[in-house]
């Protein structure tokens, strides 16, 4: 299972921006870039908001959001850790969630806050979320939220 450590900082700025799509009643999703660690998890450097059409229950990343995004990680020798996105009401990962990720490479996590994350606080975080890793062969397995760590 892969180990995710996030500064608290990236996770407070992140859930304002997801927070901030749900006081409009959409869905939004951020990627968290960084690099991997010795050890076989990843350390989140920053996040990275790319432009997306978002609807009451689905986020979608035009073509050109796409090219931009790979333009970053380039730059920043940065890969996606993670993506993190909300849903109206409860957490899990749709079938759109399935086909439409960003992310496919084996340990990478899929991160889902329910009800838009309003009320969800640094506090909460690890209560509200819902995390998917990406197995070998490309699919989401549900994993427990231990394996995401708050640092200060």
């Amino acid at each position: 299972m892969t180990k995710l450590v996030i500064a608290r900082a990236i996770l407070e700025d992140t859930l304002a921006r997801l927070q901030t799509g749900g006081a409009l009643g959409q869905e939004r999703m951020i990627a968290w870039l960084g690099r991997d660690t010795p050890t076989g998890g990843g350390k989140v450097r920053e996040l990275y908001e790319p432009e997306q059409m978002c609807k009451k229950d689905q986020f979608y990343l035009p073509p050109s959001s796409m090219r931009a995004l790979m333009q970053t990680l380039a730059q920043k020798r940065s890969k996606i850790l993670a993506q993190i996105h909300t849903h109206p009401g409860r957490a899990f990962h749709s079938e759109a969630d399935d086909a439409w990720a960003i992310i496919r490479h084996r340990g990478a996590l899929s991160l889902v806050l329910p009800y838009f994350a309003e009320s969800t606080t640094i506090e909460t975080f690890l209560a509200d979320v819902v995390t998917y890793e990406c197995s070998a062969d490309g699919r989401w397995d549900l994993v427990p939220s231990t394996c995401l760590a708050i640092a200060p």
